[in-house]
């Protein structure tokens, strides 16, 4: 078993009628990578808000972990 750490940058966008709507995920090297583009997201203005979040993965055996929110930017579903 060969568990992973994987960092997904999500960001949110803004939908019709007002909503919310996830935008495409983007996997990153690190955290930093990941804040780094949550941060010039939001300062673009490009999207209404972001998740940075970690999650431990086998992926060979189809294995995934419970994700963690390490960090949100602007407006942002709430996490449960």
């Amino acid at each position: 078993m060969a568990i992973a750490e994987r960092i997904i940058f999500q960001p949110y966008l803004q939908g019709k009628r007002g909503g919310m709507k996830p935008g495409t995920a983007i996997a990153c090297r690190n955290s930093a990578e990941a804040e780094l583009r949550a941060e010039k997201a939001m300062a673009a203005g490009t999207v209404v808000g972001c998740h940075v979040v970690r999650i431990m993965a086998d992926e060979e055996a189809g294995d995934y972990g419970e994700p963690e929110f390490l960090n949100a930017y602007g407006t942002v579903p709430e996490a449960a």
